[in-house]
């Protein structure tokens, strides 16, 4: 008797570069550009999870968030 596999969409590695991508985003989003590069993060972190990558690419656009506020917070303070 087999067993029907996970309904999940296997991963690829498009899922898997988007998410790596995201994740740069993330970081380029705190020391240059907060809203371009955090959004940027975010829309290719959900496309990593939607394509496959599920776990990793919502930690990436939750990244992608945190460093697009982080990296505000910091310009901010650093303009007062």
């Amino acid at each position: 008797m087999s067993y029907p596999t996970s309904p999940a969409r296997p991963r690829s590695s498009a899922a898997r570069i988007c998410t790596i991508i995201a994740f740069v985003f993330a970081v380029l989003a705190v020391l240059i550009s907060p809203l371009i590069f955090g959004l940027l993060g975010l829309i290719l972190g959900v496309v990593g999870a939607v394509l496959g990558d599920k776990p990793l690419g919502w930690y990436a656009a939750g990244a992608s968030v945190a460093g697009a506020v982080l990296g505000i917070i910091i310009s901010s303070a650093l303009m007062n």
